[in-house]
């Protein structure tokens, strides 16, 4: 079997049986984008499920978590490899996190540090959080904003195909202006896989909305109430 084919059979599932059994998950090169409140929930459990062996599912790698949104929480993170039975420092140490404050700081990560850092620890998943919130911020002139994001959302585009790595943001929907319909529409354009996750009580529904090769489909699943949306905070950097 070639190095490419192997690489084919390597998936990301989400880890809810009923789910898994209808939709595999995501495989390197995709580009993926997910909306709805409990996208955060998600990115902490991805940047778990990533470290598990190909055959539960996940990568056997570590995850770069770029923070745009100030969502990162290790307490969710440990959590969740609680509940794999992992051990929640070998765990957390496997998630390389770098926070940004501004949107020229996110640009910066992306842009010029990430790709290094990805090579260097062999991830094969990249997260972005809460990719728009600093390109909206009122200070941030407009044209400039826009700019900075179309190069964004281009180079994780390139990043997902040429390293064969899969790249998942969450993004949050806020004042429809024609400034944030602006990079909804570039967002949605450069991704290739559309995924909505909302929570209502102790039920998730899992909306797949865009996907180059499966339907969209709906599935509503019962979770952990226990599950919480912690935060924390910290400086800026990978470590």
């Amino acid at each position: 079997m070639s190095i490419l084919s192997a690489n084919k059979l390597r998936r990301l599932s989400l880890g809810f049986p009923t789910l898994d059994d209808v939709f595999t998950g995501f495989e390197l090169g995709d580009f993926v984008v997910i909306r709805g409140n409990a996208a955060s929930f998600m990115l902490s459990v991805l940047s778990v499920r990533a470290q598990l062996i190909s055959e539960s599912g996940g990568l056997a790698s570590s995850a770069v978590f770029v923070d745009g949104g100030n969502s990162f929480s290790p307490y969710e993170v440990a959590e969740t490899a609680r509940n794999y039975g992992l051990e929640c420092r070998t765990v957390l140490d496997k998630v390389y996190v770098a926070r940004a404050f501004t949107a020229y700081q996110l640009s910066s990560l992306i842009l010029d540090k990430v790709c290094p850092v990805l090579q260097k620890t062999r991830t094969k998943l990249l997260i972005v959080s809460d990719i728009t919130a600093l390109f909206l911020d009122r200070d941030m002139p407009k044209l400039e904003g826009r700019e900075l994001f179309m190069n964004l959302c281009s180079k994780l585009s390139e990043i997902a195909a040429d390293k064969q790595t899969v790249i998942i943001v969450s993004y949050f929907q806020r004042n429809l202006t024609g400034q944030s319909l602006f990079f909804e529409t570039v967002l949605f354009g450069k991704s290739n896989v559309l995924i909505k996750l909302k929570k209502k009580g102790q039920i998730m529904s899992v909306s797949l909305e865009d996907h180059p090769c499966v339907k969209p489909f709906r599935i509503d699943l019962a979770v952990d109430p226990q599950y919480s949306y912690a935060r924390a905070y910290g400086g800026a950097g990978f470590g």
